[in-house]
């Protein structure tokens, strides 16, 4: 068998890999346009802020090393040009000479990877802009970083790379402005989680100016269509990335909803012995069980191996993806697995959303806030996505939760978990098995939450409620929901007498503990609809703030 591989990143090095674990006689062959093979293009922006000092370490693979270690001929500046599915051959063309020549297969696999958008914005092409996605042109951004001396940079799209480069040039002593289209940083994140980033980014300089667009790049600005116009000595466009289909698309393979190619859980396309993995290919949700595009290393890699093992007689199959990811902005960092609200709403789920704000360890420790946001169906119980941002244990919390949700986890399961426990590391009752606990009870109608943004448009609507803030009088005349009246909750029993048990009743605390305990009380004692307010007073001031 002969299987010629187009693109050798992480998908296509990962195909060449677990095919030769599997089979010593098949002949793998890799063609790669670019300079580079097998190197993190997640590690750049660190490179280019000085954590990573020698950009070899994020091309760790040669083609010589493939060779000697797998028997895989991986052939650079190799451009494939064509396929010819009925001949089952393609055209190469040798990007040093200009030569085409023509290679046969018996499999074939498009490992293709995705290109960054480029804005349509006249000064594109300009010297002193830059798009952030292989190292050679990582290397010219870091001779002009060395050369020229920037002070000010502009970066157009606060997605992850975006984020990362912000934070990277800041740390560099650069001033940078970010210039988003949108009304949020992070698209992946709801609104009402992404401002906390926001202002992770404004208290370290950056000045973001979203629902904006550039316009115009010149030598030395930027201009906006609002017309501002910002002084810019480099700019970097991270709007995003597409997937690199032209070459599929001439060959008649078939695209999916997503505009990446559609692929079953086993790789294979529409066309016999054609294969597509990495960035240029679609997953399925673990949750919807519909198309989902997420261009992330870990998910090439994946795709990457259950084709090279499918193709040499293997029974791995691809079970989807959530689209999970992580990102560190300064001190913060931010975790998100599964759907959004908006998602979540948008598929036709019923949800429940609980806002916990816990420490990441106990706090005498020195313990720091998470801010976690779950959403479950409420239904079926079945928790659908969870973001959070925090200082400290984001990572760890969120793979538990993207393990739980691939393993289709009810809220009443996280209480369950048997998690690790010392003062050091976690809580008694650890962050992720309150989320459950909270959002079982509301899911159950026992403890039923109430979000800030329904609490708003209650209030909006004219409803008649009763708000009870159960915290110290010095902490009320600080911050407080608009129309609260403060009951503490050691006089609560006493003064619940008072209270209008035919009203919808709503409690809180500074973060949601004490307001549960107070409506605890106040069910047992016959008021018939009572909500603790989600996040308690610190989420809701927070909220106002978005």
């Amino acid at each position: 068998m002969k299987m010629i591989i187009i693109g050798s990143v992480a998908a296509g090095t990962s195909v060449a890999a677990k095919a030769r674990r599997n089979n010593e006689e098949i002949d793998i062959t890799v063609y790669n346009a670019d300079y580079d093979i097998s190197y993190s293009i997640c590690g750049i922006p660190y490179f280019l802020g000085g954590e990573v000092e020698k950009l070899s370490s994020l091309t760790p693979r040669s083609a010589s090393w493939f060779k000697d270690r797998y028997n895989v001929d991986i052939f650079t500046r190799h451009e494939v040009t064509q396929i010819n599915p009925a001949q089952k051959n393609i055209a190469v063309k040798d990007l040093e000479t200009g030569k085409t020549t023509i290679d046969t297969y018996d499999v074939l696999v498009l490992a293709t990877g995705a290109s960054p958008a480029t804005p349509n914005i006249p000064g594109v092409n300009k010297e002193h802009v830059f798009q952030v996605r292989t190292i050679q042109n990582t290397l010219k951004i870091d001779q002009y970083l060395k050369k020229e001396n920037p002070q000010k940079a502009t970066i157009i799209g606060a997605g992850y790379i975006g984020l990362e480069i912000a934070e990277q040039l800041i740390l560099k002593g650069l001033e940078v402005t970010i210039i988003q289209r949108g009304n949020q940083v992070m698209p992946n994140l709801d609104k009402d989680m992404a401002f906390r980033v926001e202002e992770e980014l404004r208290r370290h300089g950056v000045q973001l100016l979203l629902n904006e667009e550039a316009t115009l790049i010149e030598d030395r600005s930027v201009t906006t269509k609002s017309g501002q116009s910002i002084q810019s000595d480099i700019v970097i466009l991270a709007a995003g990335v597409r997937p690199n289909t032209t070459l599929a698309e001439e060959a008649g393979i078939t695209l999916g909803s997503t505009g990446a190619i559609a692929v079953n859980d086993k790789m294979q396309t529409n066309l016999h012995d054609i294969y597509a993995v990495g960035d240029v290919a679609e997953s399925i949700s673990v949750i919807t069980g519909k198309p989902i595009y997420r261009p992330l290393g870990s998910t090439a890699n994946k795709m990457g191996r259950i084709a090279g093992d499918v193709i040499t007689g293997g029974d791995l199959t691809h079970r989807g993806i959530l689209g999970t990811g992580i990102l560190r902005v300064f001190n913060l960092a931010v975790g998100q697995t599964g759907l959004t609200e908006k998602e979540a709403k948008e598929h036709g789920y019923h949800v429940d959303i609980l806002y916990n704000i816990k420490p990441a360890k106990a706090e005498y420790l020195g313990g720091k806030e998470l801010v976690i946001k779950a959403i479950a169906d409420k239904k079926s119980g079945r928790i659908l996505g969870v973001q959070i941002v925090g200082e400290e244990g984001v990572d760890k919390r969120i793979d538990v939760f993207a393990t739980a949700i691939t393993f289709k986890a009810k809220a009443e399961d996280l209480f369950h978990l048997d998690l690790a426990y010392a003062p050091p590391f976690s809580t008694t009752k650890d962050p992720v098995m309150y989320t459950g606990m909270a959002l079982h009870n509301s899911i159950q109608n026992k403890n039923r939450l109430i979000t800030p943004r329904e609490l708003i448009e209650r209030m909006e609507n004219g409803e008649e409620l009763q708000i009870i803030d159960t915290r110290v009088e010095k902490q009320f005349k600080v911050s407080h929901v608009p129309g609260a009246f403060n009951i503490p909750l050691s006089e609560l029993r006493e003064r619940a007498k008072n209270l209008h048990s035919d009203l919808p009743t709503i409690t809180y605390c500074n973060s949601g503990v004490t307001g549960n305990a107070a409506q605890n009380m106040l069910i047992n004692m016959g008021i018939k609809e009572v909500y603790n307010l989600s996040g308690g007073n610190k989420n809701f001031q927070s909220y106002l703030k978005n």
